[in-house]
């Protein structure tokens, strides 16, 4: 994240949150924390933030919980491909051929005999 967005950030939390410090200070103090982290997840959980609490949020708020949301994604993406693989499977799907079943019962009947 560079300086900019850090700053608009802090401003949509100032937008909710009055008392909140926009200084360049804090912007500063922000940046250094923040550098290394994506502005749209930090701007996401600022929005969610805002939804449930009453007091701003610090930047462990901020920063949320990354790998977690990423593992998330992940698996959520992972479910999609096999929900649509199950799809074609469905779609693709056939009766067994004419006699299959009987066939195989009548070999499973001598194997409980023998």
């Amino acid at each position: 994240m560079h300086r900019g967005e850090v700053a608009a950030l802090l401003i949509a939390i100032k937008k909710n949150y009055s008392w909140f410090d926009t200084s360049d200070e804090n912007i500063d103090f922000h940046l250094k924390k923040l550098h290394d982290f994506p502005y749209p997840v930090a701007l996401k959980n600022v929005e969610v933030h805002i939804l449930t609490n009453d007091f701003p949020p610090i930047i462990s708020q901020i920063r949320g919980k990354l790998p977690e949301q990423q593992e998330y994604d992940r698996l959520k993406a992972e479910t999609q491909t096999h929900l649509a693989k199950l799809e074609l499977w469905e779609k693709a799907a056939c009766p067994p051929p004419a006699g299959m079943r009987e066939a195989l019962h009548a070999k499973l009947s001598r194997t409980r005999e023998d």
